[in-house]
């Protein structure tokens, strides 16, 4: 296994430990792309898509969880 195809395991695993809080306002969010140098790219769906408080979502709620769970990230943006 390669070191991206386990830092994808790692980004995924913590993407769906956090899914369900987002669901719960009926939102989603999906994993687009982990750039080489280490910028995750999510696509939040539903409801989040057009939350005002999306950005919040990524980065205090989202960001946050993947940074501390997968060091090897440097930031998380998000793409439509």
């Amino acid at each position: 296994m390669d070191k991206q195809e386990t830092m994808k395991e790692k980004i995924l695993k913590v993407l769906d430990s956090i899914r369900p809080y987002l669901q719960a306002d009926d939102g989603d969010v999906e994993l687009v792309e982990i750039t080489d140098d280490g910028i995750v790219k999510v696509k939040l769906t539903g409801a989040c898509d057009v939350c005002p408080m999306s950005q919040m979502t990524l980065r205090a709620g989202i960001e946050r969880s993947l940074l501390r769970q997968v060091p090897e990230i440097r930031r998380v943006e998000a793409v439509n």
